[in-house]
């Protein structure tokens, strides 16, 4: 009975963050549209599970500020107008900008292999216009980058602010042909790293934070 009950939870465990990360998808590419108001049973429909993993799932994104609870009616996904993007962007500016002194000091030649790849899908992305991919690498290069500083709840966090900042803008990146030119941004921060230039790393780092914030608002900026 101990194995059959242990079997259970795990497979529960499983479908929520299955959920999870398939919401949390659907959410940032934009099939679920800012302001959407949907039920736990409707998106369980569409996801072809019960219920209750789909509820939980919900409550997790709500944590991370991307829906929020409408009593009785549901989860509508997570309006973000410009004071939000502002308060988001300054807060990753205190938050990465520092962090990167601590990455270079910590980080072995060998740890920043994973930082090269990330970097290499990131403008294979940006040059095939594929903002899916573009994101997901975009995120592992900034999360893995903050990685090396060793603080678990710092990569959380900002994890969290990032999220949250991709609910708006993102079917515009590819046409206004921002994706290359953000990508190109990050070059010069692992190149710095790599020289242990922490200085340089900073500035690229704050140059191209206050370019996306324009960006990822769907504002084309120079």
């Amino acid at each position: 009975m101990a194995d059959r009950t242990e079997l259970r939870s795990i497979r529960r465990t499983n479908l929520r963050e299955e959920a999870v990360s398939m919401l949390r998808a659907a959410i940032l590419g934009g099939e679920l549209e800012p302001g959407s108001i949907h039920s736990a049973a409707s998106l369980a429909d569409r996801l072809g599970v019960s219920p209750t993993p789909v509820r939980e799932a919900m409550l997790a994104l709500v944590l991370s500020g991307l829906v929020e609870v409408l009593p009785n009616r549901g989860f509508r996904v997570t309006v973000i107008d410009e004071n939000d993007l502002d308060e988001i962007c300054a807060l990753r500016l205190m938050l990465e900008v520092p962090a990167i002194a601590l990455a270079v000091e910590r980080a072995s030649d060998a740890s920043l292999n994973g930082l090269r790849t990330r970097l290499a899908e990131l403008e294979d992305a940006a040059a095939n216009s594929d903002v899916s991919a573009f994101l997901v690498a975009d995120r592992a290069f900034h999360l893995e980058l903050l990685a090396l500083a060793g603080n678990r709840r710092l990569v959380r966090i900002v994890a969290e602010l990032r999220d949250q900042t991709r609910i708006v803008g993102l079917q515009s990146l590819a046409a206004a042909e921002t994706l290359e030119a953000i990508a190109a941004e990050h070059r010069p921060i692992l190149e710095a790293i790599q020289a242990r230039d922490v200085a340089a790393a900073q500035r690229s780092m704050t140059v191209h934070l206050e370019h996306t914030r324009g960006a990822w608002a769907g504002h084309a900026e120079a």
